[in-house]
């Protein structure tokens, strides 16, 4: 059923972590990214750069990263945190139930570790999306101009919605900076920020239908008015 507002849009995006073999048409996400240049920045300074990889580039962003993946962990260095150190609750908690209700959907126990790695190593196939995209900006940009990155970011993913395609923003990407910035050709004066899967959703796939609660609009927004 197509979508026809930004509620529907808002309400039907969500984390795609399988997708169909369908090509995604190059013209529909130039027109994607053509409509979220409207996406607001401060100062309309609009910091956003992304790189869409696609075909023999795609595969052999995989393949590198598989590559490094075996030499061992922690093999190249991040260029930012993706969490706080010790992230406290409830904003923990948060992220540990997204996490075991991803796994129950896949219908791994907590015990089996192996499967839980090779969930995760999915991350670094675009989880099967025909399109990876990679999203930087300057060094010199300041913590403003990241906010305006994700308002450009969630701008393209409510568009993909409404385009009939399904996405996953990953910054599990930023912990092979070095080797993605090398294949996607990212100037070394940039911070590499995230990937984002994009294709066809399997909307037969349970991985993308599992429940993911927000909190109360109590536990995170207060009225003043006195």
């Amino acid at each position: 059923m197509p979508i026809t507002s930004v509620s529907e849009a808002v309400a039907a995006r969500r984390s795609i972590r399988m997708f169909t073999e369908e090509p995604v048409d190059r013209a529909l996400l130039e027109t994607v990214l053509e409509k979220a240049r409207q996406a607001p920045s401060g100062g309309n300074v609009q910091p956003w750069h992304a790189t869409v990889l696609t075909g023999a580039r795609l595969e052999r962003l995989k393949q590198e990263t598989r590559a490094v993946m075996m030499r061992a962990p922690g093999a190249e260095a991040p260029e930012y945190d993706i969490y706080p150190p010790d992230l406290p609750d409830p904003w923990r908690a948060r992220r540990g139930a997204n996490g075991e209700a991803m796994y129950n959907a896949l219908g791994i126990p907590r015990e089996d570790k192996g499967r839980r790695m090779a969930a995760v190593a999915r991350n670094f196939e675009f989880f099967g999306a025909p399109v990876g995209l990679l999203v930087h900006t300057p060094h010199f940009m300041g913590k403003p101009q990241w906010a305006d990155l994700g308002m450009w970011l969630q701008t393209v993913m409510l568009l993909l919605v409404e385009a009939g395609l399904g996405s996953c923003a990953q910054e599990a990407w930023s912990v092979y900076p070095q080797t993605v910035k090398r294949v996607g050709e990212i100037p070394d004066d940039h911070v590499f920020f995230c990937g984002l899967a994009i294709g066809h959703p399997d909307r037969t796939a349970g991985l993308n239908q599992f429940p993911n609660p927000r909190a109360p609009l109590a536990e995170t927004i207060r009225f003043l008015d006195d």
